[in-house]
């Protein structure tokens, strides 16, 4: 034992270390958690329930009910009994979430994809009600439309939070992307809607194009190290200055990641990629090294390093701003040269 002391706390949880696998297809089955569970996992965020998926199932179910709908005077309103109380949201979340709350030791995080504020608002109160401990709001909005200005998409995420605080009183972080033009400015202003806490960031997969079917057509490449420093960056510079629970996302692979996140300032990062590609195990190897790191450093705590080298108390600030960038060019050489 060595002594260091690896909790943290976030959106009021309190939680072993700051290692949470995050929304995935491995969080989206009950043996998968367990597997996460037992490699030291403590918490962890569901698969987003996306409202169209809702709004899918219910259509369906509505078509159902519809059929034959007055074809016979015995049956006016169709063979289907009137379900008005009846949940024709996807079910098999609900279970998930059901079997995860009731078998799992730890902290369980829904996750919501939503499109619409009667559809957020909606289900992150059945979320809620399914026992929940706190909720993940996935905002994976692309602004394409030039006639809609930033300030209106801002308006329209800040609407979206306030409705769900309305809503529902277990603690929620919204995550997000990083394309906005004053991102620190935002930030502010989601806490104040009333966010407890902010993911940094959400990854927007790029589309591709198949040059046989002459089709736009999905693509998926895993996060690497590299992509972790956006988050990096925006932590460091957020860390103190927004009264909200700052968790990393994107880029998560090695106990040097986590290390490096906690020392800008996250509460706690986020892993999906990594253990995607290496297996539940991996949780354990990461989470070891991170406790090495920290002692092999004199630090006795997460608390202790956590922020010790955000913007406010790094000795050169502006290495997080523009000077980084020029740096950056100038410096570089390359292997030919």
């Amino acid at each position: 034992m060595t002594g260091f002391d690896m909790s943290t706390t976030y959106l009021g949880l309190d939680l072993a270390h700051p290692v949470v696998p995050s929304s995935s297809p491995l969080t989206g089955d009950v043996d998968h958690l367990h597997e996460l569970v037992e490699a030291g996992a403590p918490a962890v965020v569901l698969p987003s329930l996306f409202e169209e998926q809702v709004i899918h199932e219910a259509l369906s179910l509505n078509r159902s009910l519809d059929q034959a709908s007055g074809a016979t005077p015995e049956a006016p309103e169709g063979y289907f009994p009137e379900l008005d109380s009846y949940n024709t949201g996807p079910g098999g979340y609900l279970d998930l979430l059901t079997a995860a709350k009731n078998e799992l030791p730890i902290p369980v995080i829904a996750s919501l994809n939503g499109d619409s504020f009667g559809g957020w608002t909606l289900y992150a109160r059945i979320l809620q009600d399914r026992g929940a401990d706190a909720l993940e709001l996935n905002i994976y909005h692309i602004a394409g439309d030039a006639d809609v200005s930033g300030s209106a998409v801002e308006a329209m995420y800040l609407k979206l939070v306030e409705s769900v605080r309305d809503a529902i009183d277990i603690p929620f972080a919204v995550k997000i992307g990083p394309y906005f033009s004053s991102l620190g400015s935002f930030a502010h202003k989601l806490a104040s809607a009333g966010a407890d806490g902010l993911v940094l960031f959400n990854r927007f997969y790029q589309p591709d194009l198949d040059l046989e079917t002459l089709r736009v057509k999905p693509d998926l490449d895993l996060s690497r190290s590299a992509d972790s420093r956006l988050p990096l960056r925006w932590i460091g510079m957020l860390s103190g200055r927004v009264d909200c629970a700052l968790a990393a996302t994107t880029g998560i692979h090695t106990a040097t990641d986590v290390v490096k996140m906690l020392l800008v300032g996250a509460d706690i990062t986020m892993m999906a990629a990594a253990l995607l590609l290496n297996g539940p195990g991996h949780l354990g190897t990461v989470v070891d090294g991170v406790e090495t790191w920290f002692t092999d450093h004199g630090y006795s705590s997460v608390s202790q390093a956590r922020g010790s080298m955000s913007h406010e108390h790094v000795a050169d600030p502006s290495g997080f701003e523009r000077a980084n960038y020029m740096k950056a060019l100038t410096n570089y050489a390359p292997d030919w040269a």
